[in-house]
């Protein structure tokens, strides 16, 4: 165990395969698929024909009347926070020794674009009272901190598909400073709407095929043409490792370092150097050298620029040899939940000796140079993982994993 490493105590997800980690997990292994066509009637005019949403409805399980007050945003962040401090087995902490850390890409964009629609067709006095607090992307922190008690800070990153990610790095600062003892740190994301669907299909970043939706998401494969949007939430706990031990709890594996850049280039465009500054930082971090890692869970969101930027960025940082896996290819992009996600599943992949195969690899791109895992789960005994997440704007988060004896 490594002198300031952070134990990951308690995991929570909902995915698009499934309204928990578990079941996330399982589906990961099997090679199942959460995409599918969206059929319903508000998808008519979207030029993009599939998304991965969840496979339950999250209102239900937060409960009709909390629901009301909810973003559906926050619900799976609520839902994810419960899970996780769960299966951390709910920490005796004092409240002003824990924080929470939830990022978002979009926060409660749903109900942004439903007041407003509400607004213009029935008038002021027809909003809602809950929507500036059901709109505002710290919510889903917020309403986390409420429910546990958190009283050492309750933070926001938003950066994009980085936010996740980011969310988690802070926690490791937070404990790191001596500021709490015990952070949920994460992220949500569910903007699955007309007017998100079709603005990332204008900038050409979502697949426009929808004849096999299953095969459409497919990171580092030639025929790939641009990611799937999905929803959900991955939360973590964190917990100062003295704390851990002295309450005995499980640990399911170490976060180790973190990095984070900003490439400070292109708002859009992916950038090699950037994403390998994050990737090495994350190895300062940890006090690991390249061949220690033995497993990246790519960002690879399936598009043509971006998954052979970022194999040049881990080529270069970490060599051809390492294991390369992309749970998007399952999944599809839950934007600012993403990283969190590629989390849970790292630590996982980890304690239990295996990663999941990228599903829809059938021509790997030839520009693609890494030892990509296809064909099936691959088992091994590695000692350290390496996630990362990119987001528009330039923002690069790598997050080291080591894996708990």
């Amino acid at each position: 165990m490594y002198d300031d490493a952070v134990a990951v105590t308690g995991l929570g997800a909902l995915t698009p395969l499934g309204m928990d980690a578990r079941t996330t997990w399982e589906g990961l292994l099997a090679g199942a698929s959460g995409v599918r066509r969206i059929d319903e009637e508000w998808a008519a005019d979207v030029p993009v024909g599939v998304a991965a949403p969840l496979p339950g409805d999250p209102a239900e399980l937060v409960g009709r009347v909390q629901a009301r007050k909810l973003d559906r945003c926050e619900q799976v962040a609520l839902l994810a926070a419960r899970e996780a401090w769960q299966h951390a087995g709910a920490p005796k902490v004092d409240g002003t020794r824990l924080a929470v850390v939830i990022g978002t890409g979009t926060g409660g964009v749903l109900t942004t674009l439903g007041q407003d629609d509400t607004y213009e067709r029935s008038g002021a006095r027809r909003l809602s009272p809950y929507a500036v607090p059901m709109l505002m992307p710290n919510g889903p922190a917020a309403w986390v901190s409420m429910e546990l008690g958190a009283k050492a800070g309750a933070h926001t990153p938003v950066s994009a598909c980085a936010s996740g990610s980011e969310a988690i790095a802070l926690g490791l600062d937070l404990i790191r400073a001596g500021r709490a003892d015990v952070v949920v740190a994460g992220g949500a994301e569910a903007c699955l709407h007309p007017f998100t669907l079709s603005a990332f299909a204008q900038m050409k970043a979502l697949s426009t095929q929808d004849e096999d939706p299953e095969a459409v998401s497919r990171p580092f494969d030639a025929g790939r043409s641009g990611f799937v949007m999905g929803e959900g939430a991955g939360i973590v706990v964190l917990e100062r490792a003295s704390f851990a031990r002295a309450r005995a709890a499980r640990v399911h594996g170490w976060l180790a370092g973190v990095g984070v850049s900003s490439s400070a280039a292109h708002i859009t465009a992916s950038d090699a150097e950037g994403q390998a500054q994050a990737m090495r930082a994350a190895l300062d971090s940890a006090r690991l050298a390249p061949a220690d890692i033995g497993v990246v869970q790519a960002h690879a969101t399936s598009t043509p620029s971006g998954d052979v930027v970022e194999a040049e960025a881990i080529a270069t940082t970490l060599g051809d040899e390492v294991a390369v896996t992309a749970a998007k290819s399952m999944i599809g992009h839950l934007c600012g939940a993403s990283g969190a996600v590629a989390a849970v599943a790292t630590v996982l992949g980890l304690r239990d000796g295996v990663v999941p195969a990228i599903r829809n690899l059938d021509a790997p791109d030839p520009a693609v140079t890494l030892d990509l895992v296809k064909g099936g789960p691959r088992k091994g005994d590695w000692g350290a993982a390496l996630t990362n997440a990119f987001g528009f704007g330039g923002h690069n988060v790598s997050l080291v994993f080591a894996r708990a004896e």
